[in-house]
């Protein structure tokens, strides 16, 4: 298949991409380099041992998406680009309807003009919001508690609508847990410039001595430490999800949910004694208040991905720790024990 992946230079995006490379998949990466830069296609490149075409574009520029899909015949578009921090959303919520709601507007309108049916959505497990079940199955009800997730509810329940109005569709909604991690190979991890607000680049940054602390936002929830549980997904896993995603669509026109997590519950301070662990450098911790919106527990149910999609992850906490410390190490030419 010739696939286009939106966002395909961020985070999630490149690791999909080496996944689509490695099953045979010619891909088109299409980003406005927000939050990444084209050194990260030539990495995904150099692994792939190919060129990758990056386009660089944002989402809600339909004549930048529909050049790119006159220029190439896609079977399909993997939709990853968007904005994702909870705390920004809360203060800039204009800018994540926007980008997420109508660049989503925008891609579907062109996708719509050159006959391209098949998605698959980059949600989140955001969109449940506080669970009054745990684990989250895909039949928990969206409650989010943030405009965050509440754009990506929008875009879900605007792709059910698409889907009704136009049986030929095919769509995958996948929401993701919390990605970590990296790819074994250091080229592809999690950004170092600080703008992401995930647990593991915060510990990277403690490690790396960008930070004097890890800030950990309460340890008096009802949890074994205390601290808040999470259920925490190596990023190449989650990458293959997609490309699961893609072969689940291609039996026939639908539209399916599905998460994309561990089902393991892993806290806070697990987190970071698992780090300290692979990289042998003490994270520094210094408990503060609670954050708004946090809440204690928040793990998923898999079993319907891997019933529908044979689907699940594989890689544990460790692995994840040392190819997020191998990445961070790489990049800053140090050696990968202290």
């Amino acid at each position: 298949m010739k696939v286009l992946i939106t966002g395909g230079t961020g985070y999630i995006g490149s690791h999909v991409a080496v996944e689509l490379l490695k099953a045979g998949h010619d891909v088109v990466l299409f980003d406005n380099l927000s939050t990444s830069t084209s050194q990260v296609a030539a990495a995904i490149g150099a692994i792939a041992d190919r060129e990758i075409p990056l386009i660089v574009g944002d989402v809600r520029d339909s004549g930048a998406l529909n050049a790119v899909l006159k220029t190439y015949a896609f079977d399909a578009v993997l939709h990853l680009a968007g904005v994702k921090a909870v705390g920004e959303s809360v203060a800039s919520p204009l800018m994540y309807y926007d980008n997420n709601v109508c660049g989503t507007v925008r891609l579907l309108e062109c996708m719509v003009a050159h006959d391209v049916k098949t998605l698959v959505f980059s949600s989140s497990m955001t969109v449940y919001g506080v669970p009054e079940v745990l684990p989250i199955s895909e039949d928990s009800p969206p409650v989010p508690t943030n405009p965050y997730g509440r754009s990506k509810l929008i875009v879900e329940n605007m792709l059910k609508d698409l889907h009704r109005a136009d049986g030929c569709w095919r769509i995958s909604i996948l929401r993701y847990f919390n990605p970590i991690g990296g790819h074994a190979s250091g080229q592809l991890g999690e950004d170092l410039c600080g703008s992401s607000s995930n647990l593991m680049s915060y510990i990277g940054q403690v490690a790396l001595g960008r930070r004097p602390y890890l800030a950990i936002f309460g340890d008096d929830y009802p949890t074994s430490d205390g601290t808040c549980i999470r259920d925490y997904i190596h990023v190449v896993d989650l990458a293959k999800g997609h490309l699961q995603a893609l072969a689940f669509l291609a039996a026939g026109p639908k539209l399916a949910i599905h998460n994309l997590g561990t089902g393991v519950r892993y806290s806070v301070r697990e987190v970071v004694r698992a780090f300290e662990s692979v990289s042998g450098h003490p994270i520094p911790c210094k408990v503060v208040g609670r954050r708004l919106g946090d809440i204690a527990e928040c793990y998923a149910d898999p079993s319907r991905a891997w019933e529908e999609l044979g689907w699940k992850a594989e890689l544990g906490l460790e692995q994840m720790c040392q190819d997020a410390w191998y990445f961070l190490c790489k990049m800053q030419g140090r050696p990968l024990n202290p």
